[in-house]
């Protein structure tokens, strides 16, 4: 079954991916509404398109009660209104298409170089990593098993 967004889900999605990411003129790095990206958020929504759509349709929902505008149709500052409400009300909703926004921006070749980065999976080859403060870890092992023992 191959599930794609109606125009107006896609037009609501590049608009907050361009919200959550930028264009950068000074870095020279396109924002997360580049087609290209943009192209990946979409392919990557598709298969979480559930949670997708919910969290599109929790942004209607907070843009109805601003106003009764689709959320494309908003100004620039009543959009930036609404997000902010949206992320208040809505923080589950708002973290899937942030996570989605961010996963694919940060996969972009552009994006990788731009961090020195070599343009590869991470995986089978992996990337070094610095050792950092393990002293920082213990209040979270002073506070003792968060979980529950089985049998």
């Amino acid at each position: 079954m191959d599930i794609s967004f109606t125009d107006e889900e896609a037009a609501a999605l590049a608009i907050i991916a361009e919200m959550i990411i930028p264009a950068s003129d000074d870095y020279d790095l396109p924002g997360a509404n580049d087609d290209r990206i943009f192209a990946d958020i979409l392919n990557t929504g598709a298969r979480q398109y559930e949670p997708v759509a919910a969290a599109l349709a929790a942004l209607d929902a907070v843009c109805n009660d601003l106003g009764d505008q689709p959320f494309a149709d908003l100004s620039v500052a009543a959009r930036a209104d609404a997000v902010t409400a949206f992320r208040h009300r809505h923080v589950e909703a708002a973290g899937v298409l942030a996570t989605i926004t961010t996963q694919c921006y940060y996969r972009d070749d552009r994006v990788m170089r731009a961090l020195d980065m070599e343009t590869r999976p991470p995986f089978p080859l992996g990337f070094d990593v610095d050792e950092g403060d393990w002293s920082l870890l213990e209040p979270v092992r002073a506070s003792g098993p968060i979980y529950r023992e089985t049998s």
